[in-house]
Formats: structure tokens, sequence, C-alpha cells
């Protein structure tokens, strides 16, 4: 687990949307009458990934809130104290996220399994697919919203990087929802659990439609599961070269994860590169410690033209 330094903050005071806070006031906040106060202060305390315990156990509190409410019913404190709790990487939150996903409110469900998944946490798996009962046919939109009954691309997403292959079953419909970021999700998630590359030529196919929000899904869910025959598309799919960066960025790294599990005998392939002294040295600190394989380096000259 990596470990985050609430005091590398950028200064002990931090001023976001004109307000200046500390670690003791933002955990302070999350009990101040101003309920705005309350939502700003998980969302910064989140931001900022002040994984203390002051701070995680005031966000778990904040699960339980029930003075935020909006006019149909939402808790957008909870939504914020699930999100936030996410990213501290605390698995002591792991129970109270768990009863998030009953939650009557559906962003604070969706909020939980996000959390959920980015804690990696496996005993959470059984809860996550109660919430696929009914399969497609129950999936369907809740009327006069713009969500559909469950928040399924999450769930979906979690399961796969959870690597809950018992889900295998209940997540192959779904490749065939109407909707297709769950489509997406699907194939997502069932490359992550089989290893198949349909589901990657899958997501590779999305990178030639119509919709760019569909795109920047697509490439996104490329690099979450580091599909390396998808690189050149990436490469040239019409969106942002940003995104398009960070999808690639994700294919290395997982190409390098699984290179790095090389029996320590191999000999490492040094790519060469051009440029000052200084870039040289950094460069080569970081290749004597990797096995740089040609798709690899393929990879790397593909960012390399995006830059």
């Amino acid at each position: 687990m990596k470990q985050q330094q609430y005091l590398e903050l950028p200064s002990e005071q931090v001023s976001e949307n004109d307000e200046s806070l500390t670690v003791e006031e933002a955990i302070a906040n999350l009990r101040h009458e101003e309920l705005g106060k309350r939502y700003y202060a998980a969302w910064w305390l989140g931001r900022f990934r002040v994984n203390i315990p002051a701070a995680v156990e005031g966000l778990i509190a904040a699960l339980e809130d029930e003075s935020d409410r909006t006019e149909d019913g939402g808790y957008p404190l909870r939504r914020n104290a699930a999100r936030a709790l996410g990213k501290l990487e605390d698995k002591k939150a792991v129970p109270a996220l768990i009863k998030c996903l009953e939650s009557s409110d559906y962003y604070v469900r969706e909020a939980a399994a996000e959390a959920l998944e980015m804690l990696g946490d496996h005993s959470c798996i059984s809860a996550l697919i109660k919430l696929l009962d009914g399969g497609v046919e129950a999936a369907v939109l809740v009327p006069g919203k713009p969500h559909l009954v469950q928040p399924y691309e999450d769930i979906i997403e979690a399961l796969g990087t959870l690597q809950a292959r018992s889900a295998i079953p209940l997540i192959k419909p779904f490749i065939e929802h109407p909707v297709e970021k769950v489509q997406y999700a699907a194939a997502r998630a069932l490359y992550q659990l089989t290893g198949e590359a349909v589901y990657g030529e899958y997501l590779t196919q999305a990178l030639d439609g119509d919709n760019l929000q569909l795109r920047r899904s697509a490439l996104m869910d490329l690099g979450a599961i580091g599909y390396l025959p998808a690189a050149k598309a990436i490469s040239e799919t019409l969106a942002e070269n940003s995104m398009k960066l960070i999808a690639l960025k994700g294919l290395l790294e997982h190409h390098l994860t699984i290179n790095s599990k090389v029996k320590s005998g191999a000999t490492p392939r040094r790519r060469q590169t051009q440029g000052n002294a200084h870039q040289e040295s950094q460069k080569s600190k970081v290749e004597s410690q990797l096995l740089l394989s040609d798709e690899a380096i393929e990879v790397m000259t593909l960012m390399d033209s995006l830059l």
C-alpha cells in the first residue's frame, strides 16, 4: 500500500475556491453546523489524501449523515465522504462503504462502488454481485432520472479490478446492454477476469465510434486493462492527445509491471534515446531497472509522437 503523507501538502493552509483550511480545520468542519462546510471538508480531505486516523474516522461518520439532504432525498455529504475514503487507502472504511451499497441514494451507491474498487478489499465482492440481481433485464432507467436503477458501470468495473471470477457469468450478458458505457465496463472486466483478447478488441473497435465521450471512455478502459495490441489504435483515435497519453501510459505501466516479474536472470534491453546529458541520465536510471520489450518501446515511441 502506498503511503500518503498529509504533511506534504503545499502549505499548512491550502486555498481552494478562496477558502483556506488546515488539516485540523477540515476534520473539524465535517461536523460544522453549515452543511456547505461539511461537504467541502469531505472533498478537501480526499483531494489532499489526508489519510490520518482522525480524517478516516470523521469521513466514516459522515457516511451516516442525515442532515445534508437534497429535495429528492439524496445525501451529498455521504457521496463526497465515500469518494474521499476511496482515496485514503485505509481499509478500515470497507465495512461502512459496503453498507453504503444499500443506500437509497443512487449516487452514494455509485461512490461506494468506486471507493471499494480503489481500496481493493475482496470482502466486498458478494455485496457488489448482489447489485447485479435481475441481470440485464432489470438494468433499466429509473423513470424521470438520467441513470439506471444501479450504478452498473462502477459495479462491474470494481468486480473486474477485484478479480471476482465468480461474477463472470453475471457480467457476460452486460456486453449486450443498450447503454454503451455499460457494455464497455463489461468488456473491461471480462478482459481482466479471462484475459481473452476478444474483449480487448471490443474496446479497441469502440475507438472508431462517432461519439467523442464514448471514445474517451474506451480509451480509459483500454488504459486500465493494459491491452497492448490497442496501442496504435489509441494513438490514432480522434480524441485529445492528453487522453491518448493517459491511455498509453496505462498500457505501458501494465506491461512493465508484468515484465518486472520476469526472472531476474533476463537481460534488459535499453531504449536508445537522444537529448541532453541530464535527460539521458534520468532515462538511463529508469531504463536500467526495467525490462523493455519491443512492444514497450513501441508504446513509448507513440507517446513521444503525441507530445
